[in-house]
C-alpha cells in the first residue's frame, strides 16, 4: 500500500507536470522565442516560463524542500535540504522547437539522495508515467513492466548507433536495433514501459534529465546505473551522473560487462 504522504507528493507533481505541459503548448502555439545558452544548447521563453511556474507552485506547497532545475541557477543551499524537487521544465527542447512529439516534463522528489516520487509527462503523446518508491510504475493508470529480453541480439536500444562504433571493444556487440528520442527522461520511461529494452549514454548526464526516469524505470523492474554498474545518488554538489545504463534486468549486466573498460568521466 502506498504511503499516504508519498501519494500526496505524487498528486502534487502530477498536477504540476500537467499544468506545465499545457503552458508549454500554449506558448508554442503563440510563437516561441528561442536563444542559445552558453555551450550552444537551445532554450526558449517557454522553458523559462514553465520553470518559474513550477518553482513558485511546488515550493509554495513544500517550502521546506530544496530546488534543482535546468533553468534555475544552482546554489549550495539545496545540499542542506533533506528533500528537494529535481525538475527539467522541458526535456527535449529541440523536439519542442521542431514540433516533434518526443519532449516531456520530468519532475522528481528526492529524499536523502534517492528519488521517492516521480512523474514524466509527455503532453503531445498523451502519456503520463509515474511512480512512488515501493509502489510500482504506471502509465496512464496501467502498471508498467520492463522488457523480459535476455539476449542483446536484436535488442531494441535507445541510443545513437555511433556510440558503439570506433572502439576496440574487448567483447563484441551483437546486432541490435537502434532508435532515437530527444528527451532522455522519455527514453528511460520507454524502457520502463518495455517498449524498448535499453537506453544508453556513456557521458555525464544532468540529474534533472535522469532523476524521474531512474525511479520510474526501477519501479518497473529495469536496472539503472552508471556504466560501471554503480547505483546513482542525487543531491550531490555536482548534479550529474557519470553515465547511463537503463536496461531490462537480464540485459543490464551484459551491457555493463562490455562497457566497464571505459573510464568514468566524473
Amino acid at each position: 500500500m502506498t504511503d499516504p504522504a508519498l501519494a500526496a507528493d505524487l498528486t502534487l507533481i502530477r498536477d504540476a507536470a500537467h499544468e506545465a505541459g499545457a503552458l508549454a503548448l500554449e506558448m508554442r502555439a503563440q510563437g516561441l522565442e528561442p536563444r542559445a545558452k552558453p555551450g550552444g544548447s537551445p532554450v526558449t521563453d517557454a522553458d523559462l516560463a514553465v520553470d518559474a511556474m513550477l518553482r513558485k507552485q511546488l515550493l509554495a506547497a513544500r517550502p521546506d524542500h530544496g530546488w534543482l532545475s535546468e533553468e534555475t541557477f544552482d546554489t549550495p543551499e539545496r545540499l542542506s535540504r533533506r528533500r528537494l524537487f529535481v525538475v527539467d521544465p522541458i526535456d527535449g527542447t529541440v523536439a519542442f522547437l521542431r514540433d516533434a512529439p518526443w519532449w516531456c516534463v520530468p519532475i522528481a522528489i528526492v529524499e536523502d539522495g534517492e528519488p521517492v516520487a516521480a512523474v514524466i509527462h509527455a503532453p503531445v503523446m498523451g502519456e503520463t508515467f509515474e511512480a512512488v518508491r515501493g509502489g510500482g510504475a504506471w502509465l496512464n493508470g496501467r502498471r508498467l513492466t520492463a522488457s523480459e529480453a535476455d539476449d542483446l541480439e536484436d535488442a531494441e536500444v535507445l541510443a545513437d548507433a555511433r556510440l558503439l562504433e570506433g572502439r576496440d571493444w574487448p567483447e563484441p556487440w551483437p546486432a541490435m536495433r537502434f532508435s532515437k528520442r530527444n528527451a532522455l527522461a522519455y527514453r528511460m520511461a520507454l524502457v520502463a514501459a518495455g517498449t524498448f529494452d535499453a537506453a544508453l549514454a556513456l557521458t555525464p548526464r544532468w540529474d534533472w534529465d535522469v532523476c524521474a526516469g531512474a525511479l520510474i524505470a526501477a519501479e518497473a523492474g529495469a536496472m539503472v546505473s552508471d556504466h560501471h554498474g554503480r547505483p546513482w545518488r542525487f543531491n550531490r554538489p555536482d548534479p550529474r551522473q557519470p553515465s547511463l545504463i537503463c536496461a531490462a534486468p537480464a540485459l543490464h549486466p551484459l551491457i555493463v560487462r562490455r562497457v566497464a573498460s571505459i573510464p568514468l568521466a566524473i
